[in-house]
């Protein structure tokens, strides 16, 4: 059976019980989840292993897991759903009058400037425009670029994104600062050594998959330092920003991140050098890919405030007075 004829018989309903079994790893949860009998959903997932001539999903004594065919075409199910989503969603607001719908997925370093100014100027072009704004650390938001949810990522480039897949236009980088609440006993002090603060102090940082933490985690053993005993691990930038208010802990995270709380007081950036050299982030799309008016015009806006920051980005530039 060629390609047309096998998604000629892949219907929704096959796509959506792929996406319930990968989610569950049980035909049981699956079937309720689908609103159908379980011998039902057992003879549907069986079509679809027909359709394609292969087990698509392990049978265990308790669940199933999928087969490395079978995440192959659980990542096409939760693409091709997605798609069909935003589709449906700028087809409905274009039928109203809008200007369509974009998803955007964003790294918290790059939100506060570049993405935040660029989303208030196409809001201005186009006020009828939905827009979605997602993500917070690289790894969640280039998930979100692979399943589909987003048409595209503002985030760092990894060794392991496919290059025939993806591609990468850099747009700038962020510094990376150590931070305490107002009130903490660090904030007095005028210097301070790193070996005293790994040994003595905990610590908020990101996962150790994430680039800031890998930058920071290189720069200790540059400086022959172990990794601190005492540390929070959080992927959220937001419940980040919490906890350095509520704890003693020293937090690691881009100075762009922390701006507006560095500016109200909130926080206080330690007297430390962070010799942290992180990748760059930028933008990072799905390679042949169609791409609409709105997403053609944020990635020109994104370049301009790249262009016209030369390192640093400029809020206050006018916003021109149409767009095509």
């Amino acid at each position: 059976m060629n390609g047309q004829q096998l998604f000629g018989r892949l219907r929704y309903k096959h796509l959506q019980m792929l996406l319930m079994l990968g989610s569950s790893l049980n035909l049981h949860r699956a079937s309720v989840s689908m609103n159908m009998s379980q011998p039902a959903a057992s003879r549907m997932l069986q079509e679809i292993e027909d359709m394609f001539g292969c087990e698509l999903f392990e049978r265990l004594p308790r669940g199933m897991r999928p087969t490395a065919l079978g995440r192959e075409l659980l990542r096409f199910a939760e693409s091709a759903l997605s798609g069909l989503d935003r589709c449906a969603a700028d087809l409905a607001a274009r039928k109203e009058g809008g200007y369509g719908y974009l998803s955007i997925g964003t790294i918290m370093g790059a939100a506060p400037d570049l993405v935040m100014h660029a989303v208030a100027r196409i809001k201005q072009l186009n006020p009828r425009l939905r827009l979605r704004i997602m993500g917070d650390t690289s790894d969640q938001v280039v998930q979100l670029l692979e399943q589909g949810r987003v048409d595209i990522a503002v985030t760092r480039r990894s060794p392991s994104h496919d290059r025939d897949q993806y591609e990468f236009e850099p747009l700038g980088n962020e510094r990376l600062i150590a931070v305490v609440h107002s009130g903490h006993a660090l904030a007095r002090r005028p210097a301070l050594e790193w070996e005293e603060l790994v040994r003595d102090w905990p610590w908020i940082l990101q996962p150790q998959s994430s680039p800031a933490r890998m930058a920071f985690d290189q720069a200790l053993q540059r400086l022959e330092l172990p990794t601190p005993a005492d540390i929070i691990e959080c992927s959220s930038v937001y419940s980040m920003q919490q906890l350095v208010q509520l704890t003693d802990a020293i937090m690691v995270l881009s100075e762009s991140a922390m701006r507006d709380y560095l500016k109200m007081g909130l926080v206080t950036a330690l007297p430390l050098s962070l010799e942290a050299q992180m990748a760059p982030f930028g933008l990072l799309r799905r390679k042949d890919e169609p791409v609409s008016r709105e997403l053609q015009l944020f990635i020109e806006l994104l370049r301009e405030h790249r262009q016209d920051a030369s390192g640093s980005f400029n809020p206050d530039q006018p916003v021109p007075a149409s767009r095509g």
